[in-house]
């Protein structure tokens, strides 16, 4: 039986998930034909993007609001686009504010099934986004193991289907010494310093961490610095780490070919002693690497005042949540000081192994050592389309 899919993605992280889902779909199912929006992962699998995905990559108020008006004529063109199509099912990825809105014009004018790939996180601010969300979408595809019950309480089918970072690929040995011996490592202890891949997270960031690490550096002095960079930031790194003491070492993505670089971050995490970094899904990639972790982060004054009186969680790392602990410490707002952060790199590096044990649970929390992601999301996809097996997988 054919199967006819709209799959809409607005930023990489949604085409990475668009691309593996689109090849579980192909592995899945005969016949399988896709139209839509999407980026490079996606038009691999056979897209024609309906226009280039970089259109909807936009962040912030102040960046939306000069392209406000070609972004509504877009999600008018693309509402439109589907309900012409006639797809068995319309799939959106993440980008709630173009996808959700998409699926809110579909529903007005046809009996379409829409499936969003990605829960919002109703468990830590704003639960009521999920009621409106059940207005216009009919499944829901988890990253999150806790997060299927949010969405059904809804109103909503949800299924985890594992989250991406378990398919990520890890280091080789080979990969690790060659990294070493680029950077002159040797056999050398170090740290890793994430401080954001935007140039608003370094510039607050990369103060009190250069000065969190010095401090840390005094009682740990064969402890190097090494510091993974955005391609995007690199330069901004730079600069920022002209101020810090020592010699911290920057892995700028741009001085290698791609394939080196990939090899390079992976085996930085992998043979990393410990980290710190920003707060955000970094924290998974050190997990999926074994590498303990403190997790820190300066907000803006009124952005730190209005998440102080809206979240719902004491905690912002997945690791912390996924394992109902909070190993993994955590050095937010006010108490983003260099002596607070300096003094739980130092407890982290006295123990590690308890952090490591709750890093592998995670993993298997969010699928490690199942079916891909991707694969368990198509086969979700599929499940619920056929009314013989809607109750298939709902956990």
């Amino acid at each position: 039986m054919s199967l006819k899919v709209f799959i809409l993605a607005g930023e990489p992280s949604g085409d990475r998930l668009g691309g593996a889902l689109m090849a579980g779909l192909k592995q899945l199912s005969d016949g399988v034909s896709f139209d839509g929006v999407g980026g490079p992962m996606m038009t691999a699998q056979g897209l024609v993007s309906q226009f280039p995905m970089d259109e909807l990559s936009i962040m912030g108020i102040a960046e939306v609001l000069p392209k406000y008006l070609h972004l509504k004529r877009r999600i008018r063109e693309v509402a439109d686009a589907v309900i012409a199509t006639k797809p068995d099912v319309l799939i959106t990825i993440d980008a709630p504010d173009f996808s959700l809105r998409v699926a809110k014009l579909v529903k007005k004018s046809s009996s379409i099934r829409t499936v969003h790939y990605v829960a919002p996180s109703v468990w830590a601010w704003r639960p009521g986004r999920a009621k409106k969300m059940a207005r216009v979408i009919d499944h829901v595809l988890a990253l999150l193991p806790f997060e299927p019950k949010f969405m059904q309480v809804a109103g909503m089918d949800c299924d985890f289907v594992g989250h991406p970072v378990v398919a990520e690929p890890q280091a080789t040995p080979n990969e690790i010494s060659r990294f070493r011996a680029d950077l002159g490592l040797d056999d050398a202890p170090f740290v890793l310093a994430l401080p954001g891949s935007r140039g608003s997270e370094v510039t607050r960031l990369a103060p009190v961490f250069g000065e969190s690490l010095a401090e840390f550096q005094n009682t740990h002095p064969q402890m190097r610095v090494v510091v993974p960079a955005a391609s995007s930031v690199a330069g901004l790194v730079r600069e920022n780490l002209q101020a810090w003491p020592g010699e911290a070492l920057v892995l700028d993505p741009n001085d290698f070919e791609p394939a080196v670089a990939q090899a390079h971050k992976r085996a930085a995490f992998a043979a990393a002693d410990l980290a710190l970094a920003a707060s955000g899904t970094v924290s998974l990639e050190l997990a999926a690497a074994n590498t303990p972790m403190v997790i820190a982060y300066r907000f803006q004054w009124l952005t730190w005042q209005i998440m102080k009186r809206l979240a719902l969680i004491d905690t912002v790392t997945l690791v912390n949540l996924v394992t109902c602990s909070r190993l993994v410490p955590e050095c937010l707002g006010p108490d983003c000081t260099a002596e607070k952060i300096a003094a739980a790199l130092t407890q982290v590096a006295a123990d590690p192994q308890t952090q490591q044990q709750a890093m592998a649970l995670t993993m298997t929390q969010l699928g490690q050592g199942g079916e891909a992601p991707g694969l368990r999301a198509a086969r979700a996809v599929l499940d619920r389309l056929n009314p013989c097996q809607s109750d298939a997988g709902s956990s």
